[in-house]
């Protein structure tokens, strides 16, 4: 017997299928912005243009998806759960409801000093985890659509943000970043660590979608010792202009 590390499903339906559970909604709108801090989506989900138009079911409970009204344009928005499984089942069910773009932003570990206090645009990532497999044949990298970098680093010139461009790992395993899985990565490129863009991706082009993801430090593993910075205050502080900016790059998908 196989698994998916080696042979991957092509059947393009599976015996359980996003629209069997979600159903489309006409009025879902076409951009969808996404992020994993529970802080910046509460934050925006209080203004006054903000409103629920739907939401998705699991057994954590149900997740509001809100719609915001930004440069006379709606756009979706939701708390995605962390984790590439997670992540990849919520997407899947908002492209069932009706989004046709998808821009997701979050936090990372910072595996090289020049990637630190940048916005990390992946152009790739290092399939580390599971899910990516069931989407897509296995390679060891999944790379980003050269358009979409494109369109994403000229709307971060555009609002002024400094940026830096290239590979990410995504890893299921945030307590085995072993010293030597570190220092492999580092070596191969990655500049950065987290769980979910490997994942989106595949998911995102299986399913033809346009996807962008951008990422910001929240920690530093290039250094002897790890240097934890406070989360919910970095995320917190940054939740206006991070948000904005992915409501932008929604725009120029």
């Amino acid at each position: 017997m196989g698994t998916v590390f080696q042979d991957y499903p092509k059947e393009k339906r599976a015996f359980i299928n996003p629209e069997d559970f979600t159903k489309q909604n006409p009025h879902f709108p076409e951009l969808c912005v996404s992020t994993f801090s529970n802080g910046i989506i509460d934050k925006f989900a209080s203004l006054n243009n903000v409103k629920v138009i739907d939401h998705l079911y699991t057994a954590n409970g149900s997740v509001p998806i809100y719609q915001i009204i930004y440069k006379n344009t709606p756009i979706a928005f939701y708390l995605s759960r962390v984790g590439a499984p997670a992540c990849v089942a919520g997407i899947e069910e908002v492209i069932a409801l009706g989004a046709k773009k998808i821009v997701l932003f979050g936090s990372c570990g910072i595996l090289e000093a020049s990637a630190d206090n940048k916005i990390i645009v992946p152009t790739s990532a290092v399939r580390d985890e599971g899910t990516s497999y069931h989407y897509l044949k296995a390679a060891d990298e999944i790379s980003v659509d050269k358009n979409t970098i494109h369109n994403i680093t000229k709307c971060l010139d555009k609002c002024g943000y400094s940026y830096i461009t290239g590979k990410t790992w995504t890893t299921d395993a945030i307590y085995r970043e072993t010293e030597s899985v570190i220092a492999e990565r580092k070596n191969a490129g990655c500049l950065c660590v987290e769980m979910e863009c490997a994942a989106a991706l595949a998911v995102t082009q299986f399913r033809g979608v346009p996807f962008a993801q951008f990422l910001y430090g929240a920690d530093s593993l290039d250094s002897p010792e790890w240097e934890p910075r406070d989360l919910i205050e970095y995320g917190l502080s940054n939740a206006e202009k991070y948000f904005a900016l992915a409501l932008e790059c929604a725009i120029a998908l």
